[in-house]
């Protein structure tokens, strides 16, 4: 992968955006990586934070460059970069990156990764119309709200220029406590924001929940209650991701479930 270029369909409309952050002198562009060169950028990212920040276990593709997370999907996907503007006196970094696997992707690969941590049999019907967002980070010293804002905003007019209606992803939840933080998120989500039974899942390698603490007071982390806040819904009880050391919650956002407040931000409707 990190000597191919992403594979693009020729249907799939992308373009650039640019924004200055609030409180810091450099300005931030949201762009779709066009060669390995950019893709390799946001590999390194990700290797970054889920190996150096996380403490993750990658299983690479032999011959994998040292420093980058690269797997079998990614060759197939869009990347999605927010990057700093390249200026005299510093180069272009990049702080953020989604990566998207559209359904004609989904097809040559063979499924989502979604699919082999949950059964999706249920979501069948809404496959022709599912994007599948993953290996999301920022930078730590840019986590502050415009790199996501940028990122979701892009996503959500990708989706619409594309006809695309529904968002499927993982939201992943540290277990350094051994999962009991997990489980009580994932009982406080089942009472308030879980879908309906038409699109719920099944982890394959479930999270223990029974066997675990689930009465904790916990709050969502900032991606999670980002996507809640959007009007995302939890599909089912986490999976256990051993190499990743997190208990993934699988997520869905309806395009058409948008929260009015983000479809005007995102979409300006």
């Amino acid at each position: 992968m990190n000597t191919q270029p992403c594979i693009e369909s020729p249907p799939i409309e992308m373009t650039g955006a640019r924004a200055a952050t609030l409180d810091r002198p450099a300005a931030l562009e949201v762009v779709w990586a066009r060669h390995a060169d950019e893709v390799k950028l946001a590999q390194r990212l990700r290797h970054q934070v889920f190996v150096g920040e996380m403490g993750a276990r990658l299983n690479v593709p032999p011959g994998t460059e040292p420093g980058l997370d690269v797997d079998l999907y990614d060759r197939f996907c869009e990347h999605l970069i927010v990057r700093t503007v390249e200026c005299d006196d510093a180069p272009s970094q990049v702080v953020g990156t989604y990566r998207l696997l559209t359904p004609d992707a989904a097809r040559l690969v063979g499924g989502l990764y979604t699919d082999t941590e949950f059964d999706l049999w249920r979501l069948a019907r809404l496959r022709p119309r599912m994007v599948e967002l993953g290996r999301s980070c920022t930078d730590p010293a840019w986590r502050h709200g415009a790199v996501m804002l940028l990122l979701w905003s892009s996503l959500a007019q990708f989706m619409q220029r594309n006809r695309l209606e529904v968002m499927i992803g993982c939201a992943s939840v540290a277990m350094r406590d051994g999962g009991h933080l997990a489980a009580s998120l994932w009982r406080s989500l089942s009472l308030t924001h879980l879908a309906p039974i038409e699109d719920q899942v099944r982890p394959r390698l479930p999270l223990p929940v029974d066997d675990l603490r689930h009465d904790l007071p916990v709050e969502p982390p900032p991606l999670v209650k980002g996507y809640l806040r959007c009007g995302a819904k939890v599909l089912g009880a986490p999976a256990w991701d051993p190499d990743f050391g997190t208990a993934d919650l699988p997520i869905m956002l309806k395009l058409g479930e948008l929260a009015p407040s983000y479809r005007r931000r995102f979409l300006g409707c």
